[in-house]
């Protein structure tokens, strides 16, 4: 792949999904507190290289492949949730579901840090090979991807490891 032709932007945003990807691959490296505070810095920036994206037209049939397997997901967020252990719940108030329910709903960091993983993860070894057209359309894609699910999900993930890292008494109920 030739990044010269690739904007500044996508080249950054591919970064920092490198950078994501493999500090998650390496969970357990870290120690809770470590991991929180490294997930504090990279989840902003990664919301904000993606904002950054220029809007990209794609094939209206363009079909973004998975390469992450099921197992390897499964094995993230089980390994993530080892690491946070009873942190790893939390108070959802942004599910659609919330609106209709009379009892709190709980998510989980460790689901929601895996979900951005798979966006991200497929994105770098989309990317990785690829032509310079077929890396606009992949990152074109998981830009599409991240305006419709899993920038939520990083907002989401991002207020409940605010809370662990600066109110730890508060994120459990």
């Amino acid at each position: 792949m030739s990044n010269s032709k690739l904007s500044p932007n996508s080249v950054a945003f591919i970064a920092m999904s490198v950078e994501y990807c493999h500090a998650l691959e390496n969970v357990l490296d870290f120690e809770k507190e470590e991991f929180v505070a490294k997930m504090l810095k990279l989840l902003p920036r990664i919301y904000m290289s993606a904002t950054d994206i220029a809007e990209n037209q794609f094939e209206e049939n363009y079909y973004a492949e998975s390469y992450l397997e099921e197992d390897c997901y499964d094995a993230l967020r089980e390994n993530i949730a080892r690491l946070l252990a009873e942190d790893d719940i939390y108070l959802e108030v942004f599910m659609d579901d919330m609106k209709y329910s009379d009892t709190p709903l709980s998510s989980s960091i460790s689901e929601n840090l895996a979900d951005i993983y798979q966006a991200l993860y497929n994105l770098v070894a989309g990317v990785k090979d690829a032509t310079t057209e077929a890396a606009n359309e992949v990152i074109a894609n998981c830009k599409a991807d991240f305006e419709t699910y899993w920038g939520q999900t990083l907002c989401n993930v991002l207020r409940a490891l605010h809370s662990l890292r600066f109110n730890p008494d508060k994120i459990n109920y």
